[in-house]
């Protein structure tokens, strides 16, 4: 299981690992794959640190860190923001919570940022800190990332990727200087557009060869790495598979709605952030759907506006909020069935890639031979 970006990044294997748990990411560069730290969960703040305990306890394996700069939304103060919120969906979120009998946050409860790094000017902090950090990697989620940001990756030795959904989309990144394609299907967890992986990747790949593509959505096993390097990919793009191994800080709750789903048990709901992202369906991605919902807000509007509602679900998750909590994540999650060390998930991809390449192997040859 080795392809031209495992001499580009110095890795064993051609598996890269998103995930906001930076335990997670260790884990992953150790076992030989390329583990990505997803920013959007952390404050500036909290960013600085967590890199530094990468740096710190990574044993110098190389990573990555994911940020979220989407196109077309246009920086803006909280304040400005705030006030295109309308009182009705306000007063929905509540409504919501009230059905479900979830309290409000105790006093000085941690209720999460309702900006995140939806926006520039955020991310570029994020952005900054990443790279004053040993980082080989820095991926862009909705949109192509800004020239400047590119310019200052490249100008620190940092490779630039950038998810996509469309090969149009694809053409462009690579026209503003993007290094890897990371061609997500619709069945990949969080957001994600409505084209199947299967289809996506070889549109992809033609689209911008000789650009490397990583292969997202609806990967999780080994078979399904050796597909997506079958279409033309030369290596994958894994997310949902980390919320449930052993390292990660997923909320034992959410972990277990995870193990018990099947892969059915997904929506794409614009419940989260405003944009379609898959996730696992639960009573509050039906009460968006409902015939008394107001509909989503854009992005990043519909963050600020359950941002704290999202706070009050994680802390109350194991009572009142049990039936609303979800995670985004994809279709995979049908096979995420026990909690495993991210080690032996790692070592189970390349074993499972190994197996199926050989069985094809016999397969060809078989029927390559004479009768």
């Amino acid at each position: 299981m080795h392809t031209s970006l495992c001499d580009t990044f110095g890795i064993e294997y051609p598996i890269f690992a998103f995930t906001r748990s930076k335990e997670v990411v260790a884990e992953v560069s150790k076992a030989g794959g390329m583990g990505v730290l997803g920013a959007i969960a952390f404050t500036v703040d909290e960013l600085e640190p967590a890199l530094a305990w990468l740096d710190e306890h990574i044993e110098g394996k190389p990573y990555g860190v994911d940020v979220v700069m989407p196109a077309g939304i246009v920086d803006a103060a909280p304040p400005d923001l705030e006030s295109m919120i309308s009182e009705r969906h306000r007063a929905f979120v509540e409504d919501v919570l009230a059905r479900h009998h979830v309290p409000p946050l105790p006093a000085g409860g941690d209720e999460w940022n309702g900006l995140l790094a939806w926006v520039h000017n955020q991310a570029r902090s994020q952005v900054e800190i990443a790279l004053s950090h040993p980082i080989k990697l820095l991926a862009n989620a909705l949109g192509p990332p800004p020239p400047d940001v590119v310019k200052a990756a490249h100008d620190h030795n940092v490779l630039v990727a950038a998810l996509i959904g469309k090969a149009e989309h694809a053409k462009s990144q690579v026209e503003a200087g993007v290094d890897i394609i990371i061609a997500q299907g619709t069945e990949a967890g969080g957001h994600t557009g409505d084209v199947s992986t299967m289809i996506l990747i070889p549109e992809i790949v033609d689209a911008v060869s000789p650009t490397p593509v990583l292969a997202a959505g609806g990967i999780g096993t080994g078979r399904q790495a050796a597909a997506a390097l079958a279409l033309g990919a030369q290596g994958i793009w894994t997310g949902s598979i980390w919320l449930s191994v052993a390292e990660a800080d997923t909320h034992p709750v959410v972990v277990q709605k995870l193990l018990d789903a099947s892969s059915r048990d997904t929506v794409r709901s614009r419940s989260w952030t405003g944009k379609p992202a898959r996730m696992l369906r639960t009573a509050w991605t039906d009460a968006w759907e409902a015939a008394d919902s107001p509909g989503t807000l854009p992005m990043p509007l519909q963050f600020m506006l359950t941002g704290n509602a999202q706070s009050r679900m994680h802390l109350y998750a194991g009572a009142q909020a049990h039936e609303l909590i979800g995670t985004p994540v994809g279709q995979i999650v049908g096979t995420m069935n026990e909690v495993r060390p991210t080690r032996d998930v790692v070592a189970d991809l390349v074993r499972g890639f190994e197996e199926a390449t050989e069985r094809l192997s016999k397969l060809t040859s078989k029927a390559g031979s004479p009768r």
